[in-house]
């Protein structure tokens, strides 16, 4: 069917433009299964703070979501109740901290990794909740203890300041 010479034509072909089309394939689809793997990881991460806040909801006696004002005086109780929440909460934050940061994010990652900055510095604007940070950090993985501490300590720094302006 085909002589020596067109088999040997086809085969440069081949290895000329095939082989690099294959290997670019095999490289696009493993960016994106990372990818999409990425979003599934923050996928099931988001759908924990959702049951997190649900259970706060649930606790809403201890007024964890009150953004102003003096903090309520809780019982016993409701100080272990809160406790409680927060170490969840910060469990939640540090296995987002391990699945998602990276000290070289690539965009699509930074996005995903900054809801997660935003959370944590919205509780970590909660007085009772950076009082409580350095005990609820103990035994945490220290790159995230040293990452949440910096934020937990620029916002009492901005709370300090609009409190004297």
């Amino acid at each position: 069917m085909f002589d020596h010479d067109t088999w040997e034509v086809l085969s440069y072909v081949v290895t000329v433009f095939g082989l690099p089309m294959a290997i670019l394939v095999f490289v696009w689809e493993q960016r994106r299964d990372r990818q999409q793997e990425e979003e599934e990881i923050y996928q099931q991460l988001s759908d924990e703070y959702t049951s997190f806040m649900k259970l706060v909801l649930e606790n809403a006696d201890l007024r964890l979501l009150q953004r102003s004002g003096p903090s309520p005086i809780l019982t016993d109780e409701q100080i272990e109740r809160r406790l409680a929440l927060f170490n969840i909460l910060v469990a939640l934050f540090e296995r987002a901290y391990l699945l998602v940061y990276e000290p070289d994010m690539s965009l699509h990652t930074a996005r995903m990794w900054q809801s997660w900055e935003d959370f944590m510095r919205e509780w970590c604007r909660r007085p009772e909740f950076r009082a409580e940070l350095p005990v609820l950090l103990n035994g945490e993985d220290p790159d995230f203890a040293t990452h949440i501490s910096a934020i937990a300590a620029d916002e009492a720094a901005a709370a300090k300041t609009a409190a004297t302006t």
